[in-house]
């Protein structure tokens, strides 16, 4: 309860005195919601947490704990799906908007939100649609994940009527990535965090897996940064919080920001689009790319999601909303015949 004031005052003028006493002066405020379609404000959440709750319980969300992070069909329980990447980064972004006193709830909620597009199959799979979407139309753009997960919340789900996200929501997980920065320093926020867990996470993965050992890691961005991931995550926050307090902006120091973008580079040399990720690129792209062309030439054997698209889209937003496995079990059930399953 903030101070002086009684519990009888409402909701939302308690979280309005709230930040005015709390939150930094740059930090997005609560109120009033902006939403596409007006809706009256819950009487117990602020609106960024109603799409906090809106997300976690949609079914993109459920779905993200069957697709890739960076391994496809990881055998082993401790490998990052994509739904652990979600939760450690928004965990991490969380922390940054707390120490910078911003909006935890709205950083919260893009972070949750911000991966809801990616197709099954990680980097691989990304390529693959956008390779089979440019192949078609040309003229009409490929296929990017953070556009896609736009799509998903504005569009997709709710059966095609969306989940009406508030304005500054909805540009946080449209521009976690590409050319336009947020337009809130809470999704400046998430957009950077992003790659400081991704990149820090990845690399324990390729370790667990023996992709990596330790004396591959670049040895002076890990002298800088620290010799474990959760030293360098410490590392890179830590940063952040010192370089944005008071400049208007969520930024890095050129020596620890460069260094991240140092480490990224070899994990996209050694990793990502390495030799053993390139091993499974052949399989994911004939999987992916033959479903694709499959439901093209018979787009009424697949769900409507949404009743306005043409084919072309109705076949992206099915197949961008497959887990890892059920898209290996469509691509079964289309091109090995039923008996030779049984008889192995």
């Amino acid at each position: 309860m903030i101070r002086g004031m009684p519990a009888t005052v409402a909701f939302e003028d308690r979280i309005r005195a709230w930040e005015v006493e709390f939150l930094a002066a740059e930090a997005t405020r609560s109120y009033p919601a902006e939403r596409a379609v007006a809706e009256p404000d819950s009487p117990l959440r602020t609106p960024f947490q109603r799409d906090r709750d809106r997300i976690v319980h949609s079914k993109s969300f459920r779905r993200l704990k069957h697709k890739t992070q960076v391994f496809v069909a990881p055998e082993g329980d401790h490998y990052r799906t994509r739904l652990s990447h979600t939760l450690e980064a928004c965990g991490i972004a969380r922390t940054v908007a707390r120490a910078l006193g911003l909006n935890e709830d709205l950083t919260e909620a893009i972070g949750l939100g911000h991966d809801l597009g990616h197709p099954p199959f990680g980097h691989a799979g990304e390529e693959t649609l956008d390779r089979c979407l440019r192949r078609v139309r040309p003229d009409g753009g490929g296929f990017r994940h953070n556009e896609h997960s736009l799509r998903v919340v504005e569009v997709l789900e709710r059966e095609g009527h969306g989940l009406n996200l508030t304005a500054q929501v909805r540009d946080g997980i449209l521009n976690h990535t590409g050319p336009t920065k947020p337009a809130t320093l809470e999704g400046r926020i998430v957009r950077l965090v992003d790659r400081v867990a991704y990149i820090n996470h990845d690399i324990d993965d390729a370790l667990r897996a023996g992709i990596l050992r330790p004396e591959d890691l670049p040895a002076a961005e890990i002298e800088l940064l620290g010799p474990t991931g959760s030293i360098r995550i410490d590392t890179l926050v830590a940063d952040i919080v010192a370089n944005s307090r008071g400049a208007g902006d969520i930024l890095q120091s050129e020596a620890v920001g460069m260094a991240m973008l140092r480490l990224r580079k070899f994990m996209f040399d050694r990793v990502y689009l390495g030799p053993t990720a390139r091993s499974e690129h052949a399989r994911v792209e004939r999987t992916m790319t033959g479903l694709f062309d499959h439901y093209l030439a018979n787009p009424e054997i697949i769900p409507a999601l949404d009743p306005t698209a043409d084919a072309t889209q109705r076949v992206t937003d099915y197949i961008a909303g497959m887990t890892d496995r059920y898209c290996i079990a469509r691509f079964t059930d289309l091109a090995i015949p039923e008996a030779a399953r049984f008889t192995g």
